[in-house]
């Protein structure tokens, strides 16, 4: 009897500790309260310029709302990462974050015809913020916190051969193809990138979860560090979080179609950098997942870590190449490619750095203090170029 019971209270004691679903959903709620507002008024909200104050309210309201919900993507993401094991459950949650920023770029981009460069910041951007940015604080905190972390060095160089491949492919080319003026591609190298990219990118689906899957798992020496952590998290049924992971993927592409609106018009009113707008979608978008990899790294999942980051460039590059270029083959928009300028440089030394922080089983914060400066390096660029 004695065992029953003691069950029963644990079980009881785990209930209470477990939050209700209408408070931890609560982000949905004013999710689905803000797209009533803003779909309710058509456009009138979004395009209204003549109040700049209103402006950056609404500009504010919708990238809050949109954070918000992406980060709750996030969290039903990893609880189904926990019960469907790596990689498998880092696929859904970078695939789930490429979905938004695909959504978000193709809707700013048939927005107006005056930034045929916003897909190229939005993605140049993704690639500094991640291997930049994120990169530079998980490897920092982890180092930090543990020395010395560990990694699968197969899979790390799997992830990278197909960047630099794509990242060269896509971004730097263009600036030395002759068959058009200025950094773009003709009609048939741009249908020739979009099916290889396409193509590669599947390929390499194919290898991270059926064939090579053990290349993207804990390596043996960094799951004996990382066999004392736990997850914090409040698991339900896999029904449950599958179901709210695509509404709140809904919910984020309703608004971002509305976000791409009020942040086109902000870029002209104020007088911003072009490239400000596509680092703010990128920074929007990653902020989930950047918070999930050094939330990982903290707690010496580095492997967890990287195939969150590594993963969002190689699907950024990989679907968003695809997206943008038959967008604009079909409606005979314009669309730059090729990075120019001092960024031009930095993406190929971000690269090279990328390499080289790689080439062994472990890492340190030297590292992560020198993916930091080539992200300190970008922010520069965009607003002193």
């Amino acid at each position: 009897m004695l065992a029953p019971m003691s069950a029963k209270t644990e079980s009881d004691a785990e209930a209470k500790k477990s939050p209700s679903i209408m408070r931890a959903e609560f982000p949905l709620l004013i999710a689905l309260g803000t797209l009533v507002i803003f779909f309710g008024s058509g456009n009138r909200l979004v395009e209204d310029i003549s109040n700049p104050l209103l402006l950056v309210i609404i500009l504010f309201w919708l990238f809050a709302t949109i954070l918000w919900s992406a980060i709750s993507v996030t969290q039903h993401a990893d609880c189904l990462a926990i019960k469907f094991g790596e990689p498998c459950g880092t696929l859904i949650l970078t695939l789930s974050a490429i979905a938004v920023e695909v959504t978000m770029i193709s809707m700013a981009m048939l927005h107006g015809a005056n930034n045929p460069t916003l897909a190229r910041d939005a993605m140049f951007a993704v690639v500094m913020i991640a291997l930049g940015g994120f990169v530079g604080l998980s490897l920092l905190l982890g180092g930090l916190r543990y020395r010395e972390q560990y990694y699968n060095l197969q899979g790390v160089n799997s992830y990278l051969n197909v960047i630099m491949a794509l990242a060269v492919l896509g971004l730097v080319l263009p600036n030395f193809t002759t068959s058009t003026s200025g950094p773009t591609f003709s009609t048939e190298q741009a249908i020739f990138l979009a099916v290889t990219s396409l193509s590669l990118y599947a390929i390499f689906l194919l290898i991270q979860t059926v064939r090579h899957r053990q290349y993207f798992i804990e390596s043996r020496d960094a799951a004996v560090a990382a066999s004392s952590a736990n997850h914090p998290v409040h698991m339900r049924s896999t029904a449950f979080h599958a179901a709210m992971l695509l509404l709140y993927l809904i919910t984020v592409i309703l608004l971002a179609e509305k976000f791409a609106v009020p942040l086109d018009n902000s870029i002209e009113q104020f007088h911003m950098p072009q490239a400000f707008g596509g680092a703010i979608i990128a920074a929007l978008v990653l902020s989930p997942e950047g918070l999930g990899a050094i939330h990982a790294s903290v707690r010496n999942q580095l492997q967890r870590s990287v195939n969150i980051l590594l993963g969002s460039v190689l699907a950024t590059i990989g679907l968003t190449i695809p997206a943008v270029l038959t967008i604009s083959l079909i409606t005979k928009r314009p669309i730059v490619l090729g990075v120019q300028g001092g960024n031009l440089p930095l993406l190929i030394l971000t690269l090279a750095v990328s390499v080289v922080t790689f080439t062994s089983r472990k890492t340190n914060v030297l590292q992560g203090c020198i993916h930091l400066l080539l992200f300190a390096v970008f922010l520069l660029l965009i607003f002193s170029p």
